[in-house]
């Protein structure tokens, strides 16, 4: 039988960030690649702040899910 111990919130938070650190990486190479094959005209300082934007948002996202699933 196993127990599982919740996730204190500061350890939460942190998992949330480290994976959408990475998710922002690999989200702005991915930007950087498609954005001319789309002829989107962007620059790289409209893209760092695109990206910032929705590593925020994300960030948010992924901390207020993981205490919901720990609460549940």
């Amino acid at each position: 039988m196993q127990v599982y111990s919740m996730q204190s919130k500061i350890k939460s938070l942190t998992e949330s960030i480290v994976n959408t650190f990475v998710g922002m990486c690999i989200s702005f190479i991915v930007q950087v690649l498609i954005y001319p094959i789309l002829n989107i005209e962007v620059s790289i300082n409209e893209n760092i702040i695109i990206t910032f934007v929705f590593t925020i948002v994300s960030i948010l996202r992924s901390y207020i899910i993981r205490r919901i699933f720990n609460k549940l």
